[in-house]
């Protein structure tokens, strides 16, 4: 295919736009785009995504709905740069009226190139500009057929103001797991759009702005509430774990947070109410669910290394008043495992139940580092040990976790039977199924020896018990195995994802595990699956971090 460069002095058809031909120094930047985030207006199937058009690949394309303008593609640098070249190779399907546009907030646009008489092959312009965002935006099209791109390339440098603060954008991969960890087959480019689409889709589904007061919420159509603490927090981590995909994620992210502060637990002001009905006020007492609180105070983490602490709200400040918060009214001090929430105190039939899914490490990590409090170092050893106990003892052949452990003050066993919420509650059903992402999240971030062995116990069974097939995976377990209902559902398979990522012997069956995690439609009337998914396709993607 013939190669055809531009000057923008010279170029026919541009529109009235004044732009400038740079140094040539400045036009020998480094190509920056390779790799990044992507987002597209639309694909003509789910063969042509966007992030083909940056996977460094000549032989790969994106390519929109045919006969509908007007169309866009959008790379996402993750931090503001000074753009010098743009580089189209087109496919067939190319643009006639197109424009190369650059954004600081991936909002407004400015233009730094236009033309009314494109014609094809490959345009490698000159331009001068600057922003986190690059974007083709096609208004007219010289064929019949849609937009297509084999490649995409934005040349520039960082101009060293991180983008408007983020940090670690997503798709930025900043921050490397441990040594050995596998993610799923295909491009990096590929896997970060999987799960920017499936984002997408889940903020359609789940992301409100109800009752006004400038409040955000996670709606929870499947909960006893139309809004629960789990839900808030799940929202805040993943709000601001896609920051650099999603322009909206600050903005979110603080409505978030103006919930949690609009409502404080009755019982300790510095945590989240557990509960609230339709009209946003909370029931049920008022009072704080670890869970939610444990995802609150990291996703605040998070927020503080992204975007720092001097805007509307100092998250630093508030993460650690709800760290304390939790270390004083949802840990058990003597035992040093975590209540199941603050309105569980000494002497009552609850203070020595602890609930597997909110053992979360990598957030007892997140909290010691932050706060300084060594504390933290005593909770996560005391959990890990439990973890590593109960494999032992109640699911040698499994590494199954229960739903609630019981007698923590003396011998801590699965739960008899119901002590909290099912008959279920001392075997591996809809709270432990959560246990597989939540452990082996801090095994690929941290590379601990007994979070991968936790891990790999459980990724051994798993796969060995469906013969490799995720369409196996139950609906629940007795802690030998035995299952308790049929069906799939993403809440049980997904988060054996997470685990097959620490096992080198592991690769088909993890991309198994990814092809039916993007096989399976989005259940809108569950944000617990859909929740519990996306977080587990950012962390097979590479693109959880710790604070």
């Amino acid at each position: 295919m013939r190669r055809r460069s531009v000057s923008l002095l010279g170029l026919a058809g541009l529109l009235a736009l004044p732009l400038t031909v740079l140094p040539q120094a400045q036009a020998a930047d480094g190509l920056v785009s390779t790799g990044k985030a992507v987002t597209a207006s639309s694909v003509e199937t789910s063969a042509f995504g966007p992030g083909l058009a940056v996977d460094g690949s000549a032989a790969t394309r994106w390519a929109s709905l045919e006969g509908v303008d007007p169309q866009w593609i959008r790379i996402d640098l993750g931090a503001n740069h000074t753009i010098s070249r743009v580089k189209l190779n087109w496919e067939d399907a190319y643009g006639k009226t197109y424009k190369i546009q650059t954004s600081a907030d991936g909002s407004t646009w400015s233009d730094v190139y236009s033309t009314t008489a494109g014609d094809g092959a490959t345009d490698d312009l000159t331009v001068s500009g600057s922003g986190r965002y690059v974007r083709m935006y096609g208004t007219g099209r010289g064929t019949a057929y849609g937009y297509s791109l084999w490649e995409f390339e934005v040349y520039g440098a960082p101009t060293g103001t991180g983008g408007g603060g983020t940090a670690v954008p997503f798709g930025s991969h900043l921050r490397p797991y441990a040594a050995g960890t596998l993610k799923p087959s295909g491009s990096q480019a590929t896997l970060d759009q999987k799960v920017v689409d499936y984002y997408n889709r889940w903020k359609s589904a789940f992301v409100r702005q109800n009752c006004g007061n400038g409040w955000y919420q996670i709606i929870s159509p499947d909960a006893d509430h139309p809004y629960v603490a789990e839900a808030q927090g799940y929202g805040m981590v993943v709000a601001a774990t896609m920051a650099g995909a999603d322009p909206d994620a600050k903005k979110i992210f603080d409505g978030l947070v103006k919930w949690k502060i609009d409502h404080p637990s009755a019982v300790n002001p510095n945590l989240l109410a557990a509960e609230q009905d339709v009209n946003c006020r909370s029931v049920n007492g008022g009072d704080g669910a670890t869970d939610g609180d444990m995802d609150v105070a990291y996703g605040l983490l998070l927020a503080d290394k992204q975007w720092g602490s001097t805007g509307t709200y100092n998250y630093k400040d508030l993460a650690l008043k709800h760290i304390a918060a939790i270390k004083k009214d949802e840990l058990n001090p003597t035992t040093k495992l975590l209540k199941l929430g603050d309105w569980s105190s000494s002497g009552d039939q609850y203070y020595y139940i602890t609930r597997t899914s909110d053992w979360m490490v990598d957030h007892f990590r997140a909290f010691r580092t932050a706060s300084g409090d060594t504390t933290w170092d005593a909770v996560r050893t005391a959990h890990q040990t439990q973890i590593s106990r109960l494999q032992s003892t109640y699911a040698s052949g499994t590494g199954l976790l229960p739903d609630f452990v019981v007698d923590t003050n003396t011998t801590p066993k699965p739960a008899p039977g119901q002590v909290l919420e099912d008959p279920n509650d001392g075997a591996y059903w809809w709270n432990a199924c959560r246990t597989p992402w939540r452990i082996a999240d801090d095994a690929v971030t941290s590379g601990d020896a007994t979070s991968l062995a936790a891990a790999r116990k459980l990724n051994s069974w798993i796969k060995a018990k469906t013969g490799g097939d995720p369409n196996k995976i139950a609906i629940g377990y007795k802690l030998n195995g035995t299952q308790i209902s049929a069906g799939s559902e993403a809440a049980f398979f997904a988060p054996f994802a997470v685990a097959a990522m620490t096992d080198s012997g592991s690769q088909a069956w993890l991309d198994a595990l990814w092809n039916k995690m993007l096989a399976t439609p989005i259940d809108t009337s569950s944000y617990f699956s859909a929740s519990i998914q996306l977080q587990v396709m950012i962390t097979a993607s590479g693109n959880h971090w710790v604070p």
